[in-house]
């Protein structure tokens, strides 16, 4: 079983992140791609996130349908600022069950639970700018040893600098992060521009899923 985990504020979620999570999981033949919505991002404390329930909510309206990406809101319900290393120690431990703790994009799908007593490679998914960012993590040197990161290089992007790694990899851990990096086309959508364009008024049709601009009009979400 290949599970990837792919975490975020989701501030909205918007294509960006379901062409991530589509091309991640083609590229590294995943069963499964969890979104893992965040409580609080410890790197952006200074930034209130919208209310977690309509996040989890958008989340659920952009995923639904697609028989590979389910929901975890485990960050949500524990509350406070959101560590992955925490998140990972807990997936990976001997009692995680995909069943209770990550919810089925619907109420009712034709694909059948995996079985948990199979042996799972957890597969990390993370930006290019976080890769940049990895050493202001909690605990880096475990999160690598947790599960394998596969890092989205971005078409039109400058390329990636693994060797931020250096500290908490041996130089074959590197080379399978390296061999993870997940190939993505240019894609210059931001759920910051997206909440700016909100905000002005402006529309935000094809950089969102239709369900989930429905709902940030009906809810009036960031005005």
């Amino acid at each position: 079983m290949r599970i990837g985990i792919f975490g975020g504020s989701f501030d909205p979620i918007h294509v960006g992140h379901l062409m991530i999570a589509e091309t991640a999981r083609e590229q590294l033949r995943l069963d499964r791609v969890l979104f893992l919505p965040a409580a609080q991002s410890p790197l952006k404390q200074d930034v209130t996130p919208a209310d977690s329930k309509a996040r989890v909510e958008m989340i659920r309206l952009a995923i639904g349908g697609h028989p590979q990406f389910m929901l975890d809101q485990r960050e949500i319900d524990r509350g406070g600022v959101s560590y992955t290393v925490d998140t990972l120690k807990e997936m990976t431990s001997e009692n995680f069950n995909l069943g209770d703790t990550a919810e089925s994009d619907t109420a009712e799908s034709d694909t059948a639970e995996p079985d948990t007593a199979q042996p799972i490679d957890w597969f990390f998914l993370i930006g290019g700018d976080s890769l940049e960012d990895f050493p202001r993590w909690k605990s880096p040197e475990e999160i690598v040893r947790l599960a394998s990161m596969a890092v989205v290089a971005r078409a039109g992007s400058p390329a990636l600098d693994f060797s931020v790694l250096n500290p908490y990899c041996d130089a074959e851990l590197i080379m399978d992060i390296i061999n993870n990096h997940i190939d993505m086309p240019q894609i210059e959508i931001s759920s910051s521009d997206i909440r700016e364009r909100i905000g002005l008024g402006k529309s935000i049709r094809y950089l969102v899923p239709p369900a989930v601009a429905a709902y940030i009009e009906a809810k009036q979400l960031y005005r």
